[in-house]
């Protein structure tokens, strides 16, 4: 068993690490909390640049066809930095079920936009009061003439507010899985945006869609087939949100470290401590773990093997370890560590809003009890 990169790879991580220092530093970060689009226009344009928006989407229609394991380099480097964009939903979810489920014209219209970032396609999928499976889809879409006419509300949507199109999941039939994808236009007459504010402080939107009509040629894949690519592109995505979130523990840690060696209390440092030091020795366990198994689950998919199992477990698990592995760094920093001031608690914000996003605990809990029970 191999867990070195290859050259490439490494010389991947540090071109994104470079591009993340040099554009979306913690500064820029802490700026767009307050901004209404929420992501540096400068740090999306050198990503499209450097190839790195559409890592996923096949070369023909504009991406850079990478690997899920080269994916995850990047996702690391992006967890590491803070770095918001809307690159998740676009690229990696909504051009991953393009990528498999759309049609022709779809893909040729949208790819080509999405990969390079002069387009955002974000996803309207979940709904007040409702879960995470496919049951969750409430929003009617009922047939009017040769299109549709969708009705409901979909809230936590990211980016809305400067998406071209948005991919919403509706209700189409009365079966449990009876749900079909429709690509909306956010400035459609019955759309309604609404701002929300979140622990992570980035941008998300409730929208409200009220008797929206969008014709046959909104309809990504077959009426009734919308949940099978939707899983299965999310199944994919979620190991890339376990490398983002140890990336972000390993540098939460790594600042966390530093300020234990300098930071002194009783002419010693403060991981001269035993109790610090041993929930530091912890931490390094645990991430160490969660990056391990992020490349794990990557490198599966990459060889065919299956990822049923593997990639909730990796998401579980590192989004977890970022959780406790954030809390310690506030901890540590005592008072100071709650403070706006304070970087730790930019990441200790971000890992609890990446915990509940796009399958939280539970959810991720019950497919991989699906897998070891239900064999």
């Amino acid at each position: 068993m191999d867990l070195q990169f290859s050259d490439e790879q490494e010389t991947l991580r540090e071109t994104v690490r470079g591009l993340c220092g040099r554009y979306a530093g913690l500064a820029v970060v802490r700026a767009m909390e307050e901004d209404a689009v929420g992501y540096s226009a400068d740090f999306w344009a050198k990503l499209g640049e450097a190839g790195l928006i559409g890592l996923t989407i096949p070369e023909k229609w504009g991406g850079s066809e990478m690997t899920l394991l080269d994916a995850a380099v990047v996702y690391g480097e992006l967890g590491r930095a803070l770095s918001p964009s809307p690159h998740f939903a676009s690229s990696v979810v909504a051009g991953g079920v393009l990528t498999a489920a759309g049609t022709d014209e779809q893909r040729q219209e949208w790819l080509p936009k999405i990969a390079s970032g002069e387009a955002v396609v974000t996803t309207g999928w979940l709904e007040p009061d409702r879960g995470y499976g496919p049951k969750g889809i409430a929003l009617a879409a009922a047939r009017d003439g040769d299109g549709w006419t969708l009705t409901g509300t979909k809230r936590h949507v990211p980016y809305a507010n400067s998406a071209d199109r948005i991919l919403v999941l509706a209700r189409t039939g009365a079966g449990a899985e009876d749900v079909t994808l429709f690509l909306v236009d956010p400035a459609a007459a019955g759309v309604t945006l609404t701002a929300q504010r979140t622990i992570a402080s980035d941008v998300q939107h409730r929208v409200d869609l009220a008797g929206v009509r969008v014709g046959p040629d909104a309809v990504v894949g077959t009426v009734n087939g919308g949940w099978a690519p939707w899983a299965d592109t999310l199944r994919d995505g979620i190991v890339l949100l376990a490398a983002q979130a140890a990336g972000g523990a390993r540098r939460v840690l790594e600042i966390t470290v530093d300020y234990a060696k300098t930071r002194k209390q009783f002419d010693k440092p403060l991981g001269a401590f035993q109790a610090i030091a041993h929930d530091l020795s912890d931490a390094v366990t645990a991430v160490d773990g969660a990056e391990t198994l992020a490349w794990e689950a990557a490198w599966a998919r990459d060889t065919g093997r299956p990822t049923a199992k593997l990639a909730p477990m990796a998401k579980l698990f590192a989004a977890r370890t970022y959780r406790e592995v954030s809390d310690l760094a506030v901890h540590v920093h005592g008072g100071m560590g709650f403070t706006v001031e304070c970087d730790v608690q930019l990441f200790f914000r971000r890992a609890k809003a990446l915990q509940l996003s796009w399958w939280d605990d539970r959810y991720l809990e019950e497919l991989i009890a699906a897998e070891i029970l239900d064999a």
